[in-house]
């Protein structure tokens, strides 16, 4: 479902407003796991755990009838333009007879950018998910802190991730996908260094979780942003789909080696210094990233 919401709101903006428009879709999943760490436990005391499913139910059927009434494809579908453009700008793409479709999907499967970016984006997801998975309980049973107090480190998280999505796709728009993705990740890379290096100093490690939040939480919609850049838009959702296994690969494979690591080593550290070269890793992927003469 995600390949659809990224595919159809980047139809939805211009090139120069994509970033803005992904960074400000991103907060509604920063708010929507806010909110469900609230009110679940709530429901749950009051009610059971049978209730929250029926809330998510509804919620979903809500989406669907509020998709199909309002929701369109394209806005060429309402005979408008891209929100953004302005009047006279080009058309983004519209050579969209160069090649058949069979073409341009092989085109996009051979080109190295398509696996330079998704290689990229597997890294620096094992990384995020080796940190967010193990950090609580590194900070309460490795490093002695109460359950509430390490778990405080989440709420850290989620509240600064917000201000990621919304400042930093921004700045992309300005300075340039590539050059963001390589600072973010290289941020990223830095602020697991700072958490492993913080020990029980409380304002190293809350800063250092501070800017892991907001980092890492802006590298999603990103990469998302990068099929619009440098992939043809009739190629776009097969992009971000072809993008979407890197992506569950390494959701996988980060907690099987993180948990693994840790229990060999009995230290969640060493763990996140597979995660720290993970996303130096990811860093140097983006460094190679070109600008194909002829767009895919």
């Amino acid at each position: 479902m995600w390949v659809s919401v990224l595919t159809v709101t980047q139809k939805w903006f211009d090139p120069k407003k994509r970033g803005m428009a992904l960074g400000i879709l991103s907060t509604g999943y920063g708010f929507g796991y806010a909110a469900m760490g609230i009110v679940f436990p709530i429901i749950v005391e009051s009610f059971s755990w049978r209730f929250c499913w029926y809330l998510l139910g509804s919620w979903a059927i809500g989406m669907v009838l509020l998709n199909g009434i309002f929701l369109r494809s394209r806005p060429e579908d309402l005979h408008v333009s891209p929100w953004g453009r302005e009047p006279g700008s080009l058309v983004e793409n519209m050579n969209t007879n160069v090649l058949t479709k069979e073409g341009q999907y092989a085109k996009v499967f051979k080109s190295s950018l398509f696996w330079s970016i998704g290689v990229s984006y597997f890294f620096i997801a094992c990384a995020h998910y080796i940190v967010a998975t193990f950090m609580v309980d590194y900070v309460n049973l490795e490093l002695g802190f109460s359950f509430k107090k390490a778990s405080f480190l989440a709420t850290i998280r989620g509240l600064t991730t917000v201000v990621g999505v919304l400042t930093i796709p921004v700045l992309s728009d300005r300075i340039g996908r590539k050059v963001t993705l390589l600072g973010s990740n290289m941020f990223v890379a830095l602020s697991i260094l700072g958490i492993i290096l913080s020990g029980i100093c409380i304002p190293a490690l809350f800063t250092s979780i501070a800017l892991f939040g907001i980092f890492s939480g802006a590298i999603w919609p990103l990469y998302a942003a990068c099929a619009g850049d440098y992939f043809r838009k009739e190629v776009m959702a097969t992009v971000i789909g072809g993008w979407t296994p890197f992506y569950g690969l390494a959701a996988i494979l980060a907690h099987f080696i993180g948990g693994r690591i840790r229990d060999i080593t009995q230290s969640y550290q060493a763990a996140f210094c597979i995660a720290l070269f993970f996303a130096v890793c990811a860093a140097f992927l983006m460094l190679t990233v070109k600008r194909p003469a002829n767009e895919i």
